[in-house]
C-alpha cells in the first residue's frame, strides 16, 4: 500500500480571517482568499484502503493558532466519517495563540474521539510539543518521539527525548511513550495497523532479498498526509511571530516611502498589503496595544524628519519607539534574536540614511531644484484634478493646480510654486510670462 498524501480543501476562514482577506484582495490581490469548499463526501477513499485500512497523519506545525486549531478540529472529523483506524498527529510546534477555552475544547475532542488519536514529536531535532501543543499532546492515547524532540509536562517542565525513554521505561509517566525515530516506526506500533514481517532470506513484494540476521516489517496499511491547503497556511504563516513583526514595519516603512514619491504607485500598494498581513498576525498573537503604538509613532517620527531634512529631536523618538515597541511586541511569544535585529537595523538604516539621501538628491540636482521649477514647463501624465502627477524634465512629480481649470493628460503645466515635494501648476497658455516676478 505505501504512503498517501492528501491535499483536501476546507471552508472558509471565519471572522477576523475573513475581514482580512476582503481588503487584501481590494490592495492589489496578495493572498488568495477564496477557500473551496468542500463536503466530507468529496474525498473518495479508494476500495483497497478500506480493506486494509488506513490511518490519517494530519501535519501539526507552528502555534496552535485559530487557522491551525480549526484545521485540526475539522481533520478529526473528516478522518472518522471517512473510515480511519486512527489518527497520528505529527507535532512541531511551540505553543498556543488561541483562546485557552477553544484549547480546551481541541483536548476534549481528542480525549473522546471515537478513533484512537496518537501524537508523534518529529521529524528529529524539530519535533516539540510546548504550551498548549504540550496540553494537546498529553491528551493522546500514545505519544511517539524521535531524537531531539521534547514535551512539556502540565507542571511545566519541559523534558527531551532521552528523559522521555528513561521515564517511561520507569513507568512514572502516565502516559504510553514510543521511541520511534520516524513516523513509520510509530505507525508499526498502532493497534490494528496490518504489516508483513519477512525474515533474513526471504523476498519482499519489490523483489528485494531480506539481508542481515533481523526481519524487516513492510506496512500493508496505508498513510493519508493531510496538510494545511495554500490559503489556511498562508494566513498560518501571518501568525508566526517573525512574520507577523516583519510584515508590519515592512508595510509601514513602504507607506512612509510612498509619502515621499510621486503618484500612488508598487511600494504603496505592497506596503498597504503587507501591513494588513502583518496587522492580523500581530492580533491573533495578542500583540501589546501599546507596542503596536509606539512602532506607529517611531515612523510618524521618521516621515517627519525626512520632510524636514535634518534628523533631530523626531529621528530620536522615532528611534526609541521602534526599538522599544519591537523588543516588547508580544507577551506571550518570542520574535527571535535574528528578525528582531534585521527589523531593527534594516529600518534604522532606510528612514535614518536612505530616504533622507534619497529626498536630498531629488532637491539638490542643478536641474531640478526649488529655484530652476518655478516656470518650467512639464508633462501633465495623470490628470490633475485637482491632485495628479506631472514629469518634469524627465522626473515625476506629484502635482496640483492652483487654479479650477484641471489638467488633462498630455496637457501642458507650468510650474508656480514648490510646496515641499508637492509642485503647484497651471496651464501653459494664458500664464504670466515671469511667475517669480507675479509672486514677488
Amino acid at each position: 500500500m505505501g504512503l498517501q498524501s492528501v491535499d483536501r480543501s476546507r471552508r472558509r476562514p471565519s471572522g477576523l480571517t475573513r475581514v482580512v482577506a476582503g481588503l487584501l484582495a481590494l490592495v492589489g490581490g496578495l493572498i488568495l482568499t477564496a477557500v473551496p469548499v468542500a463536503a466530507q463526501d468529496d474525498v473518495e477513499i479508494p476500495e483497497e484502503l478500506l480493506q486494509t485500512g488506513f490511518v490519517d497523519v494530519i501535519e501539526v506545525n507552528g502555534l496552535l493558532d485559530p487557522v491551525l486549531v480549526d484545521f485540526i478540529d475539522r481533520s478529526l472529523d473528516e478522518s472518522v466519517a471517512a473510515g480511519a483506524m486512527s489518527v497520528v498527529l505529527q507535532m512541531e510546534s511551540e505553543g498556543s495563540a488561541v483562546d485557552p477555552a477553544r484549547l480546551s475544547a481541541l483536548v476534549e475532542k481528542v480525549e473522546s474521539l471515537e478513533i484512537p488519536v496518537s501524537v508523534w514529536l518529529g521529524p528529529s531535532g524539530k519535533g516539540r510539543a510546548l504550551g498548549g501543543a504540550g496540553e494537546l499532546a498529553l491528551a493522546s492515547s500514545r505519544i511517539g518521539i524521535s531524537p531531539g524532540s521534547e514535551l512539556e509536562l502540565a507542571s511545566g517542565e519541559v523534558i527531551g527525548y532521552d528523559d522521555l525513554l528513561v521515564e517511561g521505561n520507569s513507568g512514572r509517566l502516565e502516559f504510553d511513550v514510543q521511541d520511534a525515530p520516524t513516523v513509520l516506526l510509530h505507525l508499526l506500533e498502532l493497534d490494528g495497523f496490518q504489516q508483513t514481517v519477512y525474515q533474513p532470506g526471504e523476498t519482499i513484494p519489490n523483489g528485494a532479498v531480506v539481508e542481515g540476521d533481523a526481519p524487516i516489517r513492510v506496512p500493508e496499511s496505508a498513510t493519508r498526509f493531510i496538510t494545511l491547503p495554500l490559503t489556511e497556511q498562508q494566513f498560518h504563516t501571518f501568525a508566526s511571530p517573525p512574520v507577523a513583526y516583519l510584515l508590519f514595519v515592512i508595510g509601514l516603512g513602504l507607506l512612509v516611502f510612498e509619502l515621499f514619491t510621486a503618484g500612488v504607485g508598487v511600494a504603496g500598494v505592497i506596503g498597504a498589503g503587507t501591513l494588513l498581513a502583518g496587522g492580523y498576525g500581530l492580533d491573533v498573537l495578542n500583540a501589546r496595544w501599546w507596542a503596536v503604538a509606539l512602532l506607529v509613532i517611531a515612523f510618524i517620527g521618521f516621515a517627519i524628519d525626512v520632510q524636514s531634512g535634518i534628523q533631530q529631536f523626531w529621528s530620536t523618538v522615532g528611534s526609541l519607539g521602534l526599538v522599544i515597541g519591537s523588543i516588547f511586541l508580544f507577551p506571550d511569544h518570542s520574535i527571535g534574536w535574528l528578525p528582531l535585529l534585521v527589523g531593527i537595523i534594516g529600518v534604522l538604516f532606510a528612514m535614518l540614511g536612505g530616504m533622507p539621501a534619497m529626498v536630498r538628491t531629488r532637491f539638490s540636482t542643478p536641474t531640478i531644484g526649488r529655484e530652476w521649477m518655478i516656470g518650467e514647463v512639464g508633462e501633465v501624465v495623470e490628470a490633475v484634478d485637482p491632485d495628479g502627477v506631472v514629469t518634469l524634465r524627465g522626473a515625476p512629480w506629484r502635482a496640483r493646480t492652483n487654479r479650477a481649470t484641471p489638467l488633462a493628460a498630455g496637457d501642458s503645466a507650468r510650474v508656480v510654486e514648490v510646496d515641499g515635494l508637492l509642485l503647484e501648476v497651471e496651464p501653459e497658455a494664458g500664464g504670466a510670462a515671469d511667475y517669480r516676478e507675479r509672486r514677488s
